[in-house]
């Protein structure tokens, strides 16, 4: 999907792969406002998948947070056969939910994973598993990453349920495991086993995209045409060690940190492709007049037929506009010692890297061994699963799908209806997503959250995670009519 999606009409000009920019939506979704009591029914909802623990630990239970909702669509009136609870271990159960239409068209599936990344109270300053609304925020683990879109789309199916909808075809919601890590992912699982429940045209997948904010102001609204892979590397330092009041240049701990500020220092390669390019000409191009001064001069400067180094330099300096330029590697964990009156024996650290389309994990590691430029220590690739093997797959990005109009158009009509002015740009999701499983098995996926945040207010995986409350309401709206205009009638 390597197209520019701009507001104005036309053909999205200079682009290599000469697809047409969306620009109309002859019968424009109704954008309807949730009524009082649908909306505190998703709000209801987002407090109840937000305080159930769902992180890969030993406090954490996927499948409590799948059976509460099987439980809500059951009391709701859904037929026990079109709810599905199922998975490959009792505490990484999956809910597949299905609206039943009249057969007219192929399936649509929302994916959802409901997993979180391990938050310890001790770093917040709230309870990361309880649900609280202060200042204008909603907080808790999950509240960006992404049981807020989770709980729009549970929302969603239950209120057409309710009102007796009969879409075309099918509407499926899969609500998945270990997207965040473990060794259990749902979506793959699904795919791999239960591919009858999950195979549909295409996938809209809410963990990517969205609407970016500039001090409030709507910038851009990013859809997901490809993402970086997702890596992992062990690096280890080994020494004979010995007692620590004779201190030695060559233990362990000193040739980590030094390869580590090594790694530090470094930055991959300045590249653009087909879709970062589509992302920057619409953020700084004669439609949109998103970006001003100097940004805008800088984007403009990496846009050229030679790139300016110096321009790019400058936007690096904003991490989002870095992690669209090249790979990133950084050290996440640390390990070493085994007394604290002995030198280490043994220092390590995992690496985890967002690898550009077009190289391969294995290309990396071999790169980090070369950043390193220390024999002594090892690089080995880490599954998914926590496998430590001495090399790394050779598999590169997925191939961005092909714009398909049933999905955009009504997504760009969404996107003028709710927050007017904004362009609509494919983007390259810079984290990873499960929308790797569906592509490898032949089914187009597009990420779009309908989540409006700041630039400099992403905190998925990170401290005190918050949403602003006007995002979630808007995004609980968008869904409704969004998968209204997917089902069709």
């Amino acid at each position: 999907m390597q197209i520019s999606l701009l507001r104005a009409s036309g053909l999205a000009a200079g682009l290599a792969f000469g697809l047409i920019a969306v620009c109309s939506y002859a019968q424009a979704p109704a954008i309807v406002a949730a009524s009082a009591a649908d909306r505190a029914e998703a709000i209801g909802i987002f407090k109840e998948l937000i305080e159930i623990n769902t992180t890969d630990t030993t406090l954490g239970n996927v499948t409590t947070a799948a059976v509460a909702m099987q439980k809500r669509f059951l009391n709701a009136g859904f037929a026990a056969s079109e709810v599905h609870l199922l998975g490959p271990a009792p505490h990484k159960q999956n809910l597949v939910v299905r609206i039943k239409g009249t057969g007219a068209g192929k399936p649509v599936l929302f994916l959802g994973h409901i997993d979180v990344v391990e938050a310890l109270p001790k770093d917040w300053h709230t309870d990361p598993f309880k649900f609280v609304e202060k200042d204008g925020y909603y907080y808790g683990r999950g509240t960006q990453d992404m049981k807020d879109s989770d709980a729009a789309l549970v929302a969603t199916f239950l209120r057409l349920h309710r009102e007796g909808y009969m879409p075309a075809r099918d509407l499926v919601l899969a609500l998945t495991a270990d997207e965040e890590g473990g060794s259990y992912n749902g979506a793959d699982w699904l795919v791999q086993n239960h591919k009858e429940l999950v195979d549909a045209a295409f996938v809209i997948n809410p963990d990517s995209g969205g609407i970016e904010l500039e001090q409030g102001k709507p910038m851009v609204a990013d859809v997901e045409a490809t993402e970086k892979v997702y890596a992992d590397y062990q690096v280890t330092a080994t020494n004979p060690g010995g007692h620590s009041s004779r201190p030695r240049p060559d233990n362990a701990i000193y040739d980590l940190t030094t390869a580590l500020n090594k790694l530090a220092a470094f930055s991959f390669p300045f590249e653009l492709n087909g879709v970062t390019r589509a992302y920057f000409e619409a953020l700084a191009g004669q439609e949109s007049k998103q970006e001003k001064g100097q940004t805008a001069a800088d984007i403009r400067a990496i846009l050229a037929a030679t790139p300016d180094m110096e321009a790019a330099a400058r936007l690096s300096a904003e991490p989002g506009f870095n992690s669209n330029f090249r790979t990133t590697c950084v050290a996440t964990r640390l390990a070493a010692g085994h007394a604290n009156n002995a030198l280490a024996q043994t220092a390590q650290a995992n690496v985890n890297c967002r690898i550009f389309p077009g190289h391969s994990p294995e290309e990396i590691r071999k790169e980090l061994m070369g950043i390193f430029g220390n024999p002594k220590l090892t690089v080995r690739f880490v599954s998914d699963a926590g496998v430590v093997s001495d090399t790394a797959p050779d598999r590169k990005a997925i191939v961005p799908p092909p714009p398909l109009k049933e999905v955009f158009e009504p997504l760009t009509a969404l996107v003028e209806a709710i927050w007017p002015g904004t362009p609509v740009t494919a983007v390259m999701e810079n984290g990873a997503s499960d929308s790797i499983y569906f592509a490898l098995a032949g089914i187009p996926s597009y990420g779009f959250s309908a989540i409006a945040l700041e630039r400099d207010d992403d905190r998925a995986h990170g401290q005190d995670e918050r949403l602003p409350v006007d995002s979630f309401t808007k995004s609980v709206d968008f869904f409704y009519a969004y998968t209204k205009a997917l089902g069709g009638k």
